[in-house]
């Protein structure tokens, strides 16, 4: 039987997918899904939807997709639907007219345990920075972004050869179940709301830009490394290579008794390894795209493409 409670959710790309997918599959009221505009994209710029405008044609839910969230025409269409929650999964920031509308408020599903690592990429700087446990939380919006009282949070354990890809896959299922506890709890007015707590140490994770993805080789080779894997495969880490621009997404550390060279300058038999010098050691390069080309592994790459 469907639940009484009158959802609106927000969201755009993949991880908001299986949030979406467990609320409609519960049966719960979705009365409209707001996403992004449709955009190009592919090689054909072809106009494509977004993953959660596609699940939500599916399951024959309207579909709102402003390109302002503050024009007195969304505002008037959204409070037309009379919801009595919102919930928002990686979706853009709403204004206040938005998220202070529903009776019950907007709760947002956010890619880390809060208050660390409030910002846009959480599941990157959590790797980049060498943690070895992050997770999810619920909280009700408010003015200052990811600042909200908490309502639920899951722990997920980051291993040594997780990249940012892994890491999303696991977390978007993960939080398809902590949405739908939160839900669940919001329906039976039986939920917790517990003020975030501040603190000097605090880590944030703002957003990544191509510049931030540049390889520093002056640094450590573990720093490297972890800055490779908590950009991969998105937005990838970068460094130039014979003077041309190489994404590198996959590699390892390697202990050699090779000469010391300059950190960011390499060394390869020209079959089977590549390795790059670091300040304190070395780099093993396992999966790269040199500029122009596919994605490759070291062998197929270095069959091709003389160092």
């Amino acid at each position: 039987m469907p639940s009484s409670l009158k959802i609106i959710f927000m969201g755009t790309p993949e991880f908001a997918v299986p949030s979406l997918e467990i609320l409609l599959q519960h049966n719960y009221t979705v009365e409209a899904v707001i996403t992004a505009p449709d955009k190009p994209s592919g090689r054909g710029l072809k106009v494509m939807p977004s993953p959660v405008k596609e699940v939500a044609v599916r399951y024959n839910v309207p579909v709102l997709q402003p390109t302002n969230l503050k024009s007195p025409e969304f505002i008037e269409e959204l409070k037309s639907y009379q919801a009595d929650l919102q919930i928002v999964v990686a979706f853009r920031m709403l204004p206040e007219a938005v998220w202070n509308m529903p009776p019950i408020g907007t709760f947002n599903l956010h890619a880390s345990l809060l208050p660390q690592y409030r910002g846009a990429a959480p599941i990157n700087w959590a790797i980049i920075n060498g943690e070895t446990e992050t997770g999810l939380t619920t909280f009700f919006l408010k003015h200052e972004i990811d600042t909200g009282n908490i309502i639920f949070q899951e722990k997920e354990p980051i291993t040594e050869q997780d990249t940012a890809g892994r890491l999303y896959e696991r977390l978007r299922q993960k939080g398809a179940e902590l949405v739908l506890k939160t839900v669940q709890a919001i329906e039976s007015e039986n939920y917790p709301q517990v003020p975030q707590q501040m603190s000097e140490t605090i880590k944030l994770a703002p957003k990544i830009f191509k510049e931030t993805c540049e390889i520093n080789w002056q640094q450590p080779s573990r720093t490297i490394y972890n800055f490779i894997r908590g950009l991969s495969p998105y937005p990838t880490a970068w460094t130039t290579l014979n003077g041309k621009f190489c994404k590198i997404y996959i590699s390892h550390i390697v202990n050699r008794d090779e000469p010391l060279k300059h950190s960011g300058e390499h060394f390869t038999d020209g079959k089977q390894f590549l390795h790059m010098k670091t300040s304190d050691g070395w780099l093993s390069i396992d999966e790269l795209q040199l500029e122009g080309k596919k994605k490759m592994g070291i062998e197929e790459f270095l069959r091709g493409n003389k160092l």
